[in-house]
């Protein structure tokens, strides 16, 4: 069994898509229909603009959402489709990728949806008051006893389980500072302030997630054309009012990615292909389904070798 696996933010990079873009006419297509959606060239900014403007949220959402199905196209071009995978899933904004890969979503839809969602989040909280840390060498039920105890004023809980040793918390800038400290004292091997602009997946993301209730209420989503396994749930989703509610807790919801690689692989998932920029779901996924082969799907030769 396969699963289809989609990156989220951080997987930016300037130039991605584009050698695709420039040897299969399906994935230049989806570049040109994202900018026709958005009324703007971001396919411009994704190739040759700089990577902190490519960085903020509101562009780099939609353009790795690009990124990915562009990659997509190309292997449909060779003949290799949704039915191919047994399962979709991705990590955050991913997921917006894995239903738009799957045909709940159109892609013009999941162009726009995903602007919104990046402007949404960044303004839900000012600049500077929020903050997320990645807590390397400590399991999710410590991280999440921690920042639960840790007292003090502001707002910090565990945003992503990752993997069996990284977790990445959120919150007032304050309280994940005060939390990544207590992480260290705890064990943890190492505690790192990310370079974000906001506290994504955090109680503090409600604005972005009423926002998106809004926006999602006005979209059709259809069923999958294979189960989507949510990242809120980590169990498999097919029915379009759930997938709705599902992408609105999202915004404030744990992304609960460990949960959900080990579940695909015990229901008997043994490849998992990550399908667009950067190789971090890769380096997740091995650390949690050990036994299991990964793939990357970014550039033309990748596609190539699936053929070989």
């Amino acid at each position: 069994m396969r699963a289809f696996v989609f990156p989220g933010q951080g997987a930016q990079a300037i130039g991605m898509g584009r050698e695709l873009a420039e040897v299969y006419p399906a994935a230049r297509e989806v570049f040109e229909q994202v900018d026709e959606a958005l009324g703007e060239k971001l396919s411009d900014l994704i190739w040759n603009g700089d990577i902190e403007t490519l960085t903020l949220t509101q562009n780099a959402q939609p353009a790795l959402m690009a990124a990915s199905m562009a990659a997509f196209r190309a292997m449909e071009s060779e003949g290799l489709t949704i039915q191919d995978a047994n399962f979709v899933a991705g990590h955050s904004l991913g997921e917006y990728s894995a239903l738009c890969a799957a045909g709940a979503l159109t892609l013009e839809d999941t162009a726009r949806l995903l602007r919104l969602r990046g402007q949404a989040m960044q303004e839900a909280v000012p600049v500077g008051q929020g903050a997320m840390a990645a807590i390397l060498g400590l399991d999710f039920a410590t991280v999440d006893h921690i920042v639960r105890d840790i007292g003090g004023e502001g707002v910090v809980q565990a945003a992503n389980d990752n993997d069996p040793g990284q977790v990445v918390i959120s919150g007032h800038k304050d309280a994940v500072e005060r939390a990544a400290a207590a992480m260290k004292l705890a064990g943890a091997k190492r505690a790192l302030m990310l370079p974000v602009s906001a506290p994504f997946h955090s109680v503090l993301m409600q604005p972005a997630a009423a926002v998106m209730a809004n926006a999602l209420a006005g979209v059709d989503i259809h069923p999958p054309a294979v189960p989507l396994v949510a990242n809120v749930r980590a169990e498999a989703v097919t029915e379009p009012g759930a997938i709705r509610r599902l992408l609105v807790e999202q915004v404030t919801g744990t992304v609960r990615w460990r949960e959900s690689i080990a579940n695909m692989a015990e229901a008997g998932v043994t490849e998992f292909w990550e399908i667009g920029a950067g190789k971090a779901l890769s380096g997740m996924i091995k650390r949690i389904a050990k036994d299991a082969t990964v793939r990357n799907i970014g550039v033309p030769a990748d596609i190539a070798a699936l053929k070989g």
